[in-house]
């Protein structure tokens, strides 16, 4: 991650690629374990953001479903009438 860049200013597919690149440095055994605890909490701060995202994109999806479900509803109206 870029030292100006802070975890809760990375786009969704960044924090992806951090999560993906401190596991892989777990999982390869490369980190040290003086860093596996900073690692790791970075690694939780980056879990929740992605959580966070994921929630308000379901949140803006339903929104804009249920938009044109009543867009299409009262256009259905209109031609009955």
């Amino acid at each position: 991650m870029s030292p100006k860049k802070k975890v809760e200013d990375l786009r969704f597919g960044e924090a992806i690629e951090e999560l993906e690149g401190i596991l892989s440095q777990v999982e390869a055994e490369e980190i040290d374990i003086d860093e596996l605890a900073d690692q790791l909490k970075v690694a939780a701060e980056l879990l929740e953001l992605c959580r966070s995202k994921i929630r308000r994109a379901e949140v803006e999806v339903t929104q804009i479903v249920q938009a044109l479900e009543e867009a299409e509803a009262e256009a259905d109206e209109e031609e009955e009438s």
